[in-house]
């Protein structure tokens, strides 16, 4: 920790693994905080709305309400939460869709390899 202001991250992905491995990652670097983790876009809405970090992580494809909703649904309920989109998914219409509704960014993250 560098004893400077925390940056607070939500972590929205279907996959639990995905979470564990990002939050992994992102609370190695001293100055993140993963304020919470929802495993669908609307447990995300509602997480972000409560503890409204800076940021929220979001991945496009989820069930019970995609990213893409989730993220116009942020830009309306907690307006000061940067929101990236974090997927597997490269996909030209998602990257569009995901600006469209709101998102600051588009990460392509890389895909899983299946054993």
């Amino acid at each position: 920790m560098n004893g400077g202001p925390m940056i607070r991250v939500a972590l929205v992905d279907d996959d639990h693994l995905v979470r564990r491995g990002v939050r992994m990652i992102l609370e190695s670097a001293g100055d993140v905080v993963v304020v919470g983790e929802a495993a669908d876009g609307r447990q995300g809405v509602e997480l972000v709305a409560r503890q409204v970090p800076d940021l929220a992580l979001v991945d496009v494809r989820m069930p019970v309400m995609d990213g893409i909703e989730a993220t116009a649904l942020l830009g309306v309920r907690a307006p000061s939460t940067r929101v990236v989109i974090l997927t597997t998914f490269e996909h030209d219409e998602y990257v569009f869709a995901a600006i469209r509704a709101g998102a600051s960014g588009f990460l392509l993250s890389a895909r899983r390899r299946r054993t």
